[in-house]
């Protein structure tokens, strides 16, 4: 299979750059994902890595070999779309055949590698049937095989899961990722749905407004975000602003003093630091002294969100509002006016640029 390099590409609609310099690299064999709100420029540029559109400036290579002016049948591309764009008169047979067909493969061939692939998808014995008679999970699957039959160099995923329903697509998630491994193609994943590039990715890619904003693996981007975009993009966060404290690792904010493992500016510089819900906990007022943990701020719980294997609290404090999110254990259970305190560790306060 080949790694893919972009290098500084920019495509542009009139004033509005779709694709603002983007430098990114996916590598040989890898699954990637470019997260990002709609028209953030993550569909422009699995566009233009396939050769649908031409960027205005910068380089795409597949392979080491640069793709300018290659066209998209020649660049060795396998593509699957979120309406899987399947024939509707043709069996699942022809279907998946279908590209190997138009570049002149011998029938006997054509029959031979049709066969594996059904039965990688885990289709073996729906040949016959027409997209209309199978699930949106087979359609799928079937729109996957057609994508991978010609063995191509590389796969882009324009949200193929984005049209079935939430269990469904946990379930296609797990054998996408199952196909891909044992494949071993590189894999480009479009998508705008958190949990899913968590759950699939190798490395992600968030994009906003063309632009490549943080880059790295699931965990990394998770745990370390560099921006306030970021974190709010890739999952939720508390933001609390304020300025650096004299001993560079306490800042001064709305919420009293936080502690953070993060150096910081100058005394007096402006900062923003981000929190995950689920790395704070609650504990009853009184025992908030005997609780530990290097933060720890006082509130009154003002709303409580039940979502069945987890609640999340909204604490009031002050004027401000904390979002602290807990798993259903059936243990301690906070109700809306109960006094508490919110405790959590330094190394949870990361700085971030606004």
């Amino acid at each position: 299979m080949s790694a893919v390099e972009v290098n500084g590409v920019t495509k542009r609609y009139g004033e509005t750059a779709a694709l603002d310099g983007v430098t990114l690299d996916f590598a040989d064999g890898s699954f990637c994902s470019l997260l990002g709100p709609s028209g953030s420029g993550k569909t422009t540029l699995l566009r233009a890595i396939a050769g649908f559109i031409e960027p205005d400036s910068g380089e795409i290579t597949i392979g080491g070999v640069s793709v300018e002016n290659i066209p998209v049948r020649r660049r060795g591309i396998g593509m699957v779309f979120q309406n899987y764009a399947l024939f509707p008169h043709m069996t699942v047979f022809d279907n998946v055949a279908f590209g190997l067909a138009v570049r002149g493969t011998p029938a006997g061939e054509i029959a031979g590698r049709v066969r594996d692939m059904l039965a990688l998808v885990r289709l073996a014995g729906f040949e016959e049937r027409k997209p209309r008679q199978l699930s949106g999970g087979q359609q799928q699957r079937v729109a996957l095989a057609r994508a991978l039959v010609t063995k191509p160099k590389v796969l882009l995923l324009d949200e193929p899961l984005g049209a079935l329903d939430r269990r469904l697509r946990e379930e296609m998630q797990i054998e996408l990722r199952q196909i891909q491994r044992s494949v071993g193609i590189t894999t480009i994943f479009v998508t705008h749905d958190q949990e899913e590039a968590l759950t699939l990715s190798d490395r992600i890619a968030i994009i906003d407004q063309g632009r490549v904003v943080q880059v790295g693996a699931p965990n990394d981007v998770y745990e370390r975000p560099e921006t306030a975009f970021a974190a709010r993009f890739l999952g939720d966060a508390n933001f609390m602003e304020g300025v650096a404290g004299g001993d560079g690792m306490v800042a001064t904010t709305a919420f009293g003093p936080v502690r953070t493992a993060d150096p910081l500016p100058n005394a007096g510089a402006p900062v923003m630091l981000a929190v995950r819900p689920e790395k704070m906990r609650l504990v009853k007022s009184t025992e908030g002294a005997e609780s530990g943990g290097d933060n720890r701020i006082e509130g009154t719980v003002r709303q409580t969100v039940f979502s069945g294997n987890s609640v999340t609290y909204i604490v009031a404090v002050g004027d401000e509002v904390v979002r602290v999110f807990a798993q259903n254990r059936g243990d301690e259970v906070f109700d809306v006016g109960d006094a508490v305190v919110i405790l959590w560790s330094a190394r949870h306060s990361v700085t971030v640029k606004p």
